[in-house]
């Protein structure tokens, strides 16, 4: 089976200058786990998620170090992962929000090469993109489930 075969065809975007508010609204009022954050010209630039969302509401953790004796510190983290995490939780615009690396797949693409996608990487929802890279669909886990529920029958 292809991801064609299951993917939402009409799908919510939004663009980079959409407000935060209104991206949780248009996820909770469809009941929809992501948008993607597309260009003028429909393509994918960025995606947010439920996670996204919530991560806003959680505690901002400081920077952790470690001590060298007296030669100072050695941070933990990357360098700008406490920058980016205020800019996720501060943000008032989808650009703020989402996160810029998009995995998408071809809608000739298996349904099996998109259950490894969304597995072994824990993306939920897959953007699904034609030959010009440009939005066409999009595949959620839940479509995943119905099509086994429909093959279960």
């Amino acid at each position: 089976m292809k991801v064609s075969e299951i993917m939402t065809k009409e799908v919510m975007t939004v663009k980079r200058n959409t407000s935060v508010n209104e991206v949780a609204k248009l996820m909770g009022g469809h009941d929809i786990s992501g948008v993607p954050v597309v260009d003028d010209d429909n393509h994918v630039i960025g995606i947010i998620t439920e996670l996204d969302l919530i991560v806003r509401n959680t505690r901002l953790d400081l920077p952790r170090f470690i001590e060298v004796l007296d030669w100072g510190r050695i941070p933990l983290e990357r360098p700008g992962h406490a920058r980016e995490r205020l800019r996720h939780m501060l943000g008032t615009e989808a650009a703020d929000l989402m996160t810029e690396k998009v995995e998408t797949i071809g809608p000739d693409a298996s349904v099996e090469d998109l259950a490894e996608l969304m597995v072994k990487h824990r993306f939920n929802p897959v953007p699904v993109v034609d030959e010009n890279e440009k939005l066409i669909g999009i595949v959620s886990r839940a479509d995943l489930v119905d099509m086994m529920a429909e093959q279960l029958e």
